[in-house]
Order: C-alpha cells, then sequence, then structure tokens
C-alpha cells in the first residue's frame, strides 16, 4: 500500500498554513490579539497542564465544534475570539487542524511552531486542568 505519512501531511499543511513561532505567539497573547486554542487530548491536559486563558477544542471535535451547520457546533467556543492559534504538543497535529479550518474558510488562522513545549519555553503561564 502507497499511503502518504503523516510527516508528508504536516509538510504540505505548513506550506499552506501561517506558522507563528512561541515567541511571536507570546507578544501577540501579551498584547491580547489572539486566542489560544489546545487541540490536544483532554489527558494531556490533566497530564501537563495548559497555558492560562486558553481555550480546549480536542483535535477531533474542532471541525464539529466550529461548524454552524453541525450537530455539535458550539458557539460559545468562537465568541468574540480574535485571530485563533492552534497548539498541540509539538506542532504536527495544530498543522493539521489549522489546514483544516483554513479548508472550511477561516481566514485568521495560525499555528504555533513547537506547539506547547514551545510555548512553556517562551514564558507562558501554565495552568493546571483538573478533572472534572
Amino acid at each position: 500500500m502507497n499511503i502518504k505519512s503523516s510527516q508528508t501531511l504536516v509538510a504540505e499543511a505548513q506550506k499552506s498554513i501561517e506558522t507563528l513561532s512561541s515567541n511571536e505567539v507570546k507578544s501577540l497573547y501579551d498584547n491580547k490579539e489572539i486566542t489560544l486554542i489546545d487541540v490536544r487530548d483532554i489527558r494531556e491536559l490533566w497530564k501537563e497542564g495548559t497555558i492560562e486563558n486558553s481555550k480546549h477544542i480536542p483535535r477531533g471535535m474542532l471541525e464539529f465544534w466550529l461548524d454552524p451547520n453541525s450537530t455539535y457546533y458550539q458557539s460559545n467556543k468562537i465568541k468574540e475570539i480574535k485571530k485563533m492559534v492552534l497548539f498541540c504538543a509539538l506542532g504536527w497535529r495544530s498543522a493539521l487542524a489549522t489546514k483544516s479550518l483554513v479548508d472550511m474558510g477561516f481566514t485568521n488562522v495560525a499555528h504555533v511552531d513547537g506547539g506547547f513545549n514551545a510555548l512553556k519555553k517562551s514564558g507562558l503561564k501554565v495552568i493546571a486542568k483538573e478533572k472534572k
């Protein structure tokens, strides 16, 4: 079977999306110009925490929660959203997620190079995510 690798899909996605460095994101975040969206699995948030004031939209639900025609639509997830900047652990899932949102027609969206690990190193505050 001849399939495209996940790394090929990520590389192709990165050609058509905006990628921001963690330092660029920190500056935009500090100036309240963006909304950070954590697309990691909830178990990752429970284990490692998340960036303070970020919104959690799991990768598997992203397109459904942001599609007004979906029965899963969550209008509260994008109310008063500025530029959406997606992140995952390392930047691979967020690249694919960002490409998906661009394909859906979203224009004010980007992702973080290096993901959560890079954001932590840039000095953004990490908070615990409690199990409900």
